[in-house]
């Protein structure tokens, strides 16, 4: 059917240029508090803001549910309703951004202050996580990702084991993304920022959007490959750790491999490894200095000169090329990670974050030690990188 455009307020309204794109598949159960913190967003000047609603196969009352809440909603939706017998997590992501375009272009609202944000329909946004976004992208970003934390009475039903666990990764979490800020820094994503992306909590320009194509529909980690393509492709995103989202701590989710499939299969398997980008301190360091030596040598004109990187790295002469070769840096970063044997993630087990956590602790204040007499004396080179195979 085609889209239902509901807009709860008679005055005259100045025009959109901000619409929040979410995909809802059968949240009878949550899709009203979902609602409630999209109407409660602050901060914002009247008539920017607006809503679309993919509803895709939906068969337990959401859609009756929607229909009753959105005329009590203070922003114009637009609630669209698909059947589709081949829909995943990042068909559904992208079909509801691609109708948030359509409805910005259909406005006329200048692509170059256009924003699509997206968050899911069993999640809660604070008051002022538009207004949030807004700011960081004002500030020069082309999109920011946001960061996750479990809603609290939910999270409280979990076995004590699993908010322990994540404690713990998102300490280490924190200490080794403030060494790949500090060894290999990006001046649009400074520390103290994040590493989390997830559609939980996505804003992007208009313009950035289109230009990697939209979001990647692919069943699995399209919010991930998003990211990627952006960074790949040179535009500025902020992982900002002053917007927040509370996301579902429900054991059964509606997406393959999502986040409740991530909850309940460490609850049945505590000693589950953690996610990729959790190394050791000595993997991480090695990696994250060779990103920035990357880097160095493609703004010096030296990559694919002087091959001897390849070489140490693994990567046979003729890829190694080919990679030199790509018009961006971020993307030939992404090509090295993925094609170097010798950058493959070895990711911890649980049992090892405190020994870990430790040795971060020990290693980062040498770390801004350095780095701070680097800035003060160029010609100072930074300490040794720890052998990757180290095993701390």
């Amino acid at each position: 059917m085609p889209p239902v455009s509901l807009d709860p307020t008679s005055r005259e309204t100045a025009r959109l240029d901000t619409i929040i794109a979410i995909p809802v598949r059968n949240e009878a159960e949550r899709i009203a508090r979902c609602l409630t913190a999209i109407g409660g967003q602050a901060g914002l000047a009247p008539g920017r803001l607006g809503l679309v609603l993919f509803l895709n196969n939906c068969t337990d009352g959401t859609a009756e549910i929607v229909a009753g809440l959105v005329p009590g909603l203070p922003i114009p939706v637009r609630v669209i309703e698909r059947t589709y017998a081949g829909a995943h997590a990042g068909w559904a992501r992208r079909a509801a951004m691609d109708a948030a375009v359509a409805w910005l272009e259909g406005e006329g609202a200048s692509p170059a202050t256009s924003t699509i944000l997206t968050t899911d329909a069993d999640s809660v946004v604070p008051p002022d996580w538009v207004a949030a976004n807004l700011a960081t992208l004002a500030a020069g970003a082309d999109a920011v990702a946001g960061r996750v934390e479990l809603i609290p009475e939910e999270a409280a039903l979990l076995p004590p084991s699993l908010p322990a666990r994540g404690r713990l990764e998102d300490t280490y979490d924190a200490l080794i993304t403030e060494m790949e800020a500090r060894i290999d820094p990006d001046p649009h994503d400074p520390w103290p920022c994040h590493r989390t992306t997830i559609g939980a909590s996505l804003s992007v320009r208009l313009p950035a959007y289109r230009q990697v194509g939209g979001m990647p529909e692919i069943p699995l980690g399209e919010d991930g490959a998003f990211v990627g393509a952006l960074l790949e492709q040179g535009f500025r995103v902020r992982h900002d750790r002053a917007v927040l989202v509370l996301i579902s701590a429900r054991l059964t989710g509606r997406a393959p491999g999502g986040v409740a499939d991530t909850i309940r299969s460490r609850c049945e398997e505590p000693d589950a490894l953690c996610d990729a980008r959790m190394e050791a301190v000595p993997r991480a360091l090695h990696r994250y200095a060779w990103r920035a030596r990357l880097r160095r040598l493609h703004a010096e004109g030296r990559l694919g000169r002087d091959l001897a990187w390849a070489h140490r790295l693994g990567i046979p002469e003729a890829e190694a090329r080919r990679i030199a070769a790509l018009p961006r840096v971020g993307e030939i970063v992404a090509a090295v990670d993925r094609a170097s044997p010798r950058l493959a993630y070895r990711p911890l087990m649980p049992r090892q974050l405190p020994g870990q956590i430790r040795f971060a602790r020990l290693v980062l204040p040498v770390l801004r030690a350095a780095l701070r007499l680097r800035r003060a004396t160029p010609a100072t080179a930074l300490p040794a990188v720890p052998a990757a195979t180290a095993d701390a």
